[in-house]
Parts: C-alpha cells; sequence; structure tokens
C-alpha cells in the first residue's frame, strides 16, 4: 500500500499544531464540525480564555505565518499528496461563514425574542462576531502553482517571510503559507517536519522538541517513516532513538512503564531501572523476580540499598536468597539479613 495512502497526514499535521501551540493563549480543535451535515474544517485555532498569557503571537517565536493568529483561525491543510486550488479556497471560505453563524448563535444563546412595529414578537437575529476577529489560513506543502496563475493582478500579496503570502480571494484575505518555501530557520521546525523535501525533514527531526506526549510521539512516526532517508545524518539514529525511548518512558504511568520494564531482557531490564529515580526504583524492585531484586539491590549505592531492604517485609527480603549469597553485600547489610535470617529460622 502506497505510504500516503497509509499515512493520515491532516491528523498528525493537526497534533503537530496542537503541539506547537501548547501554552500559548491559543487550543487546537481538528476536524471541527461545521453543520448539521457533516462538513469538517481540518483545523480551528482558538484564542483560550482561561489562561494568563498575553494573546501576542509575534512576541512568541512562532512558525512564520502565525504571526497574526486573532481570536478565531480557520485552516485548510493540504499534503504533498494533495494540490491546493480554488475549490479549497471556495470550501474554506464557506466553513467561514458556517463557522461565524455558529459562533454567533453559541454566542447569543436560545434565540431571544423583540416586539415589531406592529408590536408582535419576532425573533431577533444574533448578531455576527466582527470580521476582525478571523484568519483563515491555506497551508500547502507545496507551491500551488496553478491557483496563483489564476489570480488576478494585485491578489497575491508576500508578507515579510519566504513562502507566506496573502491572498485575496472573494471578500476576504487568506494566508498562505507554503511549507516548503519558509525559511529555514528553528522557529520553522513545524513547518519542516511536514516538508515535502527530504532534507527540510531531517532539520525539522533534528530541531523540534514535542511539548506533550502527543507530540513527541508525532515525531517519532515521523522518524519512523522517514528513517530510510536518514543514514547520513549528524543526529544519529541512535540518538533518536535512544532519547525517544526516554521521553516516553518518561510519559507513562508506572502500570504502562511496568508493562514495558517486564518485556525487556533482564540484562536491559536492570541497567534502564538503574536510570530511574529511588522511588520509582522501588516501586518496580517490589514486582520483581527475586533474583532480579537481588542483582538490582546489589548494584545500588548503600545508602540507597538500605533505604531499599527497610521497605521490604521480611520474607521479601529474603525469598529467593542462598545465604552464601549474602557475601556480596557489605558488612552492614550481611549482619542484618544474617540476624532476619536467624529470626525467621527459630
Amino acid at each position: 500500500m502506497p505510504i500516503e495512502q497509509r499515512i493520515n497526514w491532516h491528523r498528525w499535521f493537526g497534533i503537530g499544531l496542537t503541539d506547537r501551540l501548547a501554552g500559548t493563549p491559543w487550543r487546537v480543535e481538528l476536524e471541527k464540525e461545521m453543520a448539521l451535515k457533516s462538513q469538517r474544517l481540518d483545523v480551528v485555532i482558538i484564542e483560550r480564555a482561561d489562561t494568563a498569557v498575553q494573546a501576542d503571537a509575534a512576541a512568541l517565536d512562532l512558525p512564520d505565518g502565525l504571526d497574526d493568529l486573532r481570536a478565531h483561525n480557520l485552516l485548510t491543510y493540504k499534503s504533498q499528496q494533495e494540490a491546493l486550488d480554488a475549490w479549497a479556497l471556495d470550501e474554506l471560505i464557506g466553513h467561514y461563514v458556517n463557522y461565524r453563524k455558529l459562533l454567533a448563535g453559541r454566542l447569543d444563546g436560545a434565540a431571544s425574542a423583540r416586539p415589531d412595529t406592529d408590536g408582535a414578537d419576532a425573533p431577533s437575529v444574533p448578531p455576527l462576531p466582527p470580521e476582525a476577529a478571523f484568519q483563515l489560513y491555506a497551508v500547502a506543502t507545496r507551491e500551488p502553482a496553478k491557483l496563483l496563475r489564476r489570480l488576478p493582478a494585485g491578489a497575491r500579496q508576500p508578507a515579510a517571510c519566504a513562502g507566506v503570502h496573502d491572498l485575496r480571494w472573494g471578500g476576504r484575505t487568506v494566508r498562505l503559507i507554503v511549507l516548503d518555501a519558509v525559511a529555514d530557520a528553528p522557529r520553522n521546525a513545524l513547518w519542516q517536519l511536514f516538508s515535502a523535501r527530504l532534507e527540510r525533514v531531517r532539520r525539522g527531526i533534528e530541531r523540534y522538541r514535542g511539548q506533550t506526549r502527543e507530540g513527541r510521539h508525532l515525531l517519532y512516526n515521523l522518524f519512523s517513516t522517514y528513517r530510510l532517508g536518514f543514514n547520513a545524518m549528524t543526529y544519529t539514529v541512535e540518538d533518536f532513538n535512544r532519547e525517544t525511548r526516554e521521553r516516553i518512558i518518561a510519559d507513562l504511568t508506572p502500570e504502562e512503564r511496568l508493562a514495558v520494564v517486564n518485556l525487556m531482557p533482564p540484562e536491559e531490564r536492570l541497567a534502564l531501572i538503574e536510570t530511574m529515580l529511588p522511588e520509582e526504583r522501588f516501586a518496580l524492585i517490589e514486582k520483581m523476580p527475586p533474583e532480579e531484586r537481588f542483582a538490582l539491590i546489589e548494584r545500588t549505592p548503600p545508602e540507597e540499598r538500605r533505604a531499599i531492604l527497610a521497605k521490604l517485609p521480611p520474607e521479601e527480603r529474603l525469598r529467593g536468597l542462598d545465604p552464601d549469597q549474602l557475601a556480596a553485600l557489605d558488612p552492614d547489610d550481611r549482619a542484618a539479613l544474617r540476624a532476619l535470617l536467624r529470626k525467621l529460622d527459630s
């Protein structure tokens, strides 16, 4: 099956925006429903009302083209397998109209009534939110040359950043962002992840650091998709795999982490547990087989070793241990364990 049929680029792109805008004054909604009959827009970026961060997009070093985010930002996205054409922009305008109407209804609540000139009640029309509260975006992987040739003179205005243009379409301005043409800069790492050019994807993966679990998983999925083209990376496959494993394990719940650890070979499991914090290590030691527990206790520093043994009940401290193995412990621990053995034998 071709790669473009297996990968949901639109979903991945939306997850990337969700991750990149985490901690900013905007939240992201994917596949936003726009009508009673299903009509979905790729992404809506909405200004948050529950944050103290000032909504100044220009000061957040966002990817090029997002410096003019408004309260409501409607975005259509075309992957490397799709063309941004006139119909896509027409659909975007239609989504804008529907969304603005839906928003007006929510802001107004149930339709109110007011007296007309004859004294009869007539339903009022909810006021539309101001046009200035909305921004429309079209994000295309490649430059839509056919569409741009159709534009009348003056309908295309280049923005301050490479690869970003403002298109006059009907009665609205649409911000066009061409991912293959934006500046090669760290702030554009997210855009580079979705480029059609392998060298740009490589730099995006080297630069981008996911802020959320979903963002880190996205990065892993993209790397796995393109990994055959990364043999010459300065930032090696081994570096990426090691960092990704560490990030994913750090995001897991204790139960998920234990399930992962239990799938590893004993030596690899012990090596991983050694890198954990003492409290995390103890939670896993309690559930380890006795022989592995003893091997790990041997590797821990003396002060932590005594703390671990003190937390285990006597039966658990000694289960599966041969008394001759006590010689491997330091004198204090050996004396304490021999005293416990005598107590259990009595």
